[in-house]
């Protein structure tokens, strides 16, 4: 230990040759910004605001693009399809026509695999979507400070927690036009697939940590409060959310179902599900990945995010591009003549997770530098269970909008 000698004029003096001591004084003044605004001084004046708004610029092409091409389906190609269809007169006039008139008797067949898991999905993606609205409505206005990291993920659990009814709900209707009967099993499923595949994988992240002695490990007594939150909470809304679907009756659809089903024709390469699936993800994920680069950063690099109102219209334009999408996507599968809608529509806009996982394996070479497996193993199943959240979201949005454009389109003809 070096001997230090103090001085009369206040100075220091170090025996040790090569070493000098540093000290600094504060200074406290006082400031007129309130308590509750101390942290608009790292917010305001951030030259990330340009990147937000071309984000924003670049997501508002993509939905002008897809609008302008609904719009054409909508008012142009399929005012003039139902005119023609309508006019027609004979058998043989009818028999000449092709397109998605002739398969209305098979439109709203359910789905021939797994139609309650379809429904399931459905149901969680429905939550969540309800979920994200909430979330960031009150980031928006303002209830969750940036400077509280932990506020904004405590939210979304509560909130996720207390919107099981909508994922009851959602998934009891569509189950119910599917034709289900154990309702039952489809409850049980729609508060427990989701929700304990999450739990699970998050429950093998936490031991994990816990051996490795990492301070993100969560203590023992909050898994139980998770578990209490889930089976305590979420899973009672659920089954309040499906005994008011399943009383209600079910969906009417403008046309009946025919109870032989139709020949698919052969589809060309364009048209079959795995290409037209890819597809349908690029164009949600292309409104996304700008800001999503802000994200990962305040996920993964301890940033700070903050530009609430930026996300909230992401959000819409994620929203709008996914429906827009699969519409499109729906329109063109009819047209060839192949009505196995169901999955694809839930898939196809479902997708963009597939790219948002591929993307975090890009930002992980790119921009973090981890060599520790344990840390390269939660770090990838943590992004999976946001792209599966992600993929579920998405994929309801998709399955919803399409449901509603076939009723709308299929409810305007005239079928004998």
């Amino acid at each position: 230990m070096n001997h230090v000698k103090y001085q009369s004029e206040g100075f220091q003096t170090v025996e040790a040759e090569g070493e000098v001591i540093f000290t600094y004084d504060v200074e406290w003044k006082e400031s007129d910004v309130p308590w509750s605004h101390r942290w608009d001084v790292y917010f305001t004046g951030n030259p990330d605001d340009e990147i937000h708004y071309f984000s924003i610029v670049n997501s508002l092409m993509i939905v002008l693009f897809l609008t302008g091409v609904v719009a054409m389906i909508m008012l142009r190609t399929l005012r003039r399809d139902i005119s023609n269809y309508n006019e027609m007169q004979t058998l043989e006039e009818a028999q000449e026509e092709s397109g998605w008139k002739l398969v209305h008797g098979d439109v709203f067949r359910p789905p021939q695999t797994s139609p309650m898991l379809l429904a399931v999905l459905a149901g969680s993606g429905a939550q969540l979507l309800a979920m994200a609205t909430a979330t960031l409505t009150f980031a928006l206005l303002g209830f969750m400070s940036p400077a509280n990291r932990g506020g904004l993920l405590t939210s979304l659990l509560l909130l996720f927690v207390f919107m099981g009814s909508v994922a009851g709900y959602s998934s009891a209707r569509l189950y119910k036009l599917f034709g289900g009967k154990d309702w039952r099993r489809n409850t049980i499923l729609t508060a427990t697939l989701f929700p304990g595949v999450m739990f699970a994988m998050f429950s093998v992240l936490n031991v994990v940590a816990m051996v490795e002695n990492s301070s993100t490990a969560v203590p023992f007594v909050w898994v139980l409060c998770l578990l209490v939150l889930w089976l305590g909470v979420s899973s009672p809304l659920v089954f309040v959310g499906s005994y008011f679907g399943f009383k209600k009756d079910a969906l009417e659809v403008p046309v009946r179902t025919n109870q032989i089903a139709r020949h698919v024709p052969e589809q060309m390469w364009y048209t079959r599900p795995l290409f037209s699936i890819a597809l349908g993800g690029i164009l949600p994920f292309g409104a996304v990945c700008i800001e999503l680069f802000f994200i990962m950063s305040a996920l993964w690099l301890h940033q700070i995010y903050y530009v609430f109102g930026f996300l909230m219209c992401v959000f819409f334009i994620l929203v709008a591009t996914c429906a827009e999408i699969t519409i499109v996507m729906t329109y063109f599968q009819l047209c060839n003549e192949d009505y196995r809608w169901w999955w694809r529509s839930f898939l196809s806009s479902g997708s963009a997770a597939m790219y948002l996982f591929v993307y975090s394996i890009w930002y992980f070479e790119s921009k973090l530098h981890i060599d520790a497996a344990v840390s390269i193993f939660i770090y990838f199943t943590y992004m999976g269970m946001i792209s599966m959240a992600f993929s579920l979201m998405t994929g309801a949005i998709g399955l919803f909008s399409c449901l509603w454009f076939t009723r709308k389109i299929y409810g305007a003809i005239k079928v004998d």
